[in-house]
């Protein structure tokens, strides 16, 4: 059963600048800018109540495509916290024996992991645009990766974990990483 017309809207926070040009969204605020590209969609997307809100509509649509309206309104959610207030992944290494060893060097765009399970070699993972790590200053062993773009900081994050995977062995015996304890 197809729905005639299904319509969205979220509200744009107070800060912040939007523009929708063809279903292109950028959002700018203090943080910097984002962008985002809809155009793999077939839904209308444009800026209501003198700015104040983003609608995006939908027609004849079946149940499965309509949850592409809710999506769009939760990516663009997303990027107004961006540039709002930044998104936190933070993460802990864990070892039983051999102590891992992280080293920030590029001013913060490359992490160099040493010493995981006691190997000699250096894994060296790069940041992704935008994205910055620093050692925690409270806890010991903490990596702290911050970004505007949710989906780059996420990704940095599963970089540096899938950098440090325990292999030809029994991993619900050898538990060492680096996991991603909290995010927001």
């Amino acid at each position: 059963m197809r729905t005639l017309c299904q319509e969205e809207s979220i509200k744009v926070p107070k800060g912040v600048k939007i523009t929708i040009k063809s279903k292109m969204v950028e959002v700018t605020g203090k943080h910097g800018s984002l962008k985002r590209n809809f155009k793999h969609l077939p839904i209308e997307l444009w800026l209501g109540n003198g700015g104040k809100e983003v609608k995006a509509r939908m027609y004849f649509a079946k149940s499965k495509q309509l949850s592409m309206l809710r999506s769009v309104c939760s990516h663009i959610s997303n990027l107004f916290d961006g540039v709002e207030k930044k998104f936190e992944y933070k993460m802990r290494l864990v070892y039983a024996h051999f102590p891992i060893n992280a080293n920030i060097v590029n001013g913060g765009k490359t992490v160099e992991i040493r010493n995981f399970l006691g190997e000699k070699i250096v894994r060296t993972v790069h940041m992704l645009p935008g994205v910055t790590i620093e050692k925690s200053a409270s806890t010991k062993d903490e990596l702290v990766l911050s970004g505007a773009d949710i989906e780059l900081t996420g990704r940095s994050a599963a970089l540096i974990h899938q950098s440090c995977l325990v292999k030809d062995k029994d991993i619900r015996k050898f538990l060492d990483g680096i996991y991603v304890s909290s995010h927001g």
